[in-house]
């Protein structure tokens, strides 16, 4: 069988990476692609990488144009989606990049995006403990933030094994510049950017801290505390986090070796590296794969974790097609076989 997909908010970043891989996926074939401001345009013209696609004529983001499809993709910015969402009907699966849907409380999503709350959908992210289950048939999705999915797959398996402190958590992760969107802004200017890094979101106020920490508690089974700070690097993509947690009393790095192993066994995208070798984002650079180190810091009874993928592939658009694929019980790889470019 042969699934027809529509992707709305084709022209954006996100838009484009899922269009990037649904052109290979076997088992897929692409109907409406939209967008807002540039409606009418070729999508060659704003995304002249897709070239098998660059024929296509983008058409108006309506609920009328993404009607008939089996799967919507909607890669739109916050607070967009839901009133699209809900004029699809419910046998259309709604697979949604923005993180309308992703948060199950209505305060922690009043405070960080300051609108009124549209439901939780099924969280995207397939190896959380519990996830697929949820996944399996779900006609909505909810597609996690980048930072996100990187922290949380490189600290579910300390907390699901109760190796670390759940309220002694301190993350610092850098992000390339796409993470921001395709919109222009001055700060993402390239003068701006290259040759240095910066913070921003500083002093728990970024938009994904309630996220983290609500994905992880569901890992520890109990509430998660964090400190998280996010910087930005002069890459276009690709996401490195360093996540420490305050050891449990006993726990030793042969512990939590082998907790992540057990955990990421059979895993098909997430991968603990050998001893001795640490995560980069150019390993995983267009791959939908994260990459794992971990260490012991003796001095300070802290684990370390290093944890690095592509915000737009794992990040963002890969793990939306890889949860699609679980909805409609596909082979979960399907259309995601991919190794990351180097160099």
């Amino acid at each position: 069988m042969t699934y027809s997909i529509a992707v709305s908010g084709a022209s954006g970043y996100a838009g484009g990476e899922v269009l990037r891989l649904l052109a290979g996926h076997p088992e897929v074939q692409i109907g409406a692609v939209t967008a807002h401001s540039s409606a009418g345009e070729r999508l060659g013209s704003v995304q002249p990488h897709l070239l098998s696609l660059a024929h296509r004529v983008l058409l108006d983001t309506t609920a009328e144009n993404l009607a008939g499809h089996d799967v919507v993709f909607l890669a739109l910015p916050h607070g967009a989606s839901a009133e699209i969402a809900a004029q699809l009907g419910e046998d259309t699966i709604v697979i949604d990049a923005a993180a309308d849907h992703r948060l199950e409380s209505a305060a922690d999503w009043e405070k960080f995006y300051g609108s009124a709350h549209q439901g939780t959908w099924p969280y995207g992210l397939p190896e959380l403990p519990g996830a697929r289950a949820k996944l399996a048939g779900a006609r909505r999705i909810a597609v996690p933030g980048c930072y996100p999915t990187t922290i949380m797959l490189g600290l579910a398996p300390a907390l699901a094994a109760g190796l670390v402190q759940p309220t002694d958590i301190v993350i610092v992760a850098a992000t390339g510049t796409s993470g921001a969107g395709k919109a222009l802004k001055p700060h993402l200017l390239s003068a701006e950017v290259i040759g240095g890094m910066s913070p921003y979101g500083v002093g728990g106020v970024h938009r994904h801290t309630p996220e983290i920490e609500q994905g992880l508690g569901h890992a520890a089974g109990v509430p998660v505390q964090v400190s998280f700070t996010p910087t930005l690097a002069p890459m276009p993509r690709g996401i490195l986090a360093t996540s420490t947690a305050k050891l449990a009393p006993g726990t030793t790095e042969a512990a939590l070796r082998a907790a992540y192993r057990e955990h990421y066994d059979g895993e098909a995208f997430v991968h603990l590296l050998p001893e001795g070798q640490w995560p980069a984002t150019k390993q995983v650079v267009g791959s939908n794969h994260v990459t794992i180190q971990l260490a012991v810091d003796e001095h300070a009874g802290r684990a370390v974790v290093v944890s690095a993928a592509d915000n737009l592939t794992k990040g963002t658009a890969g793990g939306a097609v890889q949860s699609m694929n679980i909805a409609l019980g596909l082979e979960e790889t399907t259309g995601l076989n991919l190794l990351g470019v180097s160099p």
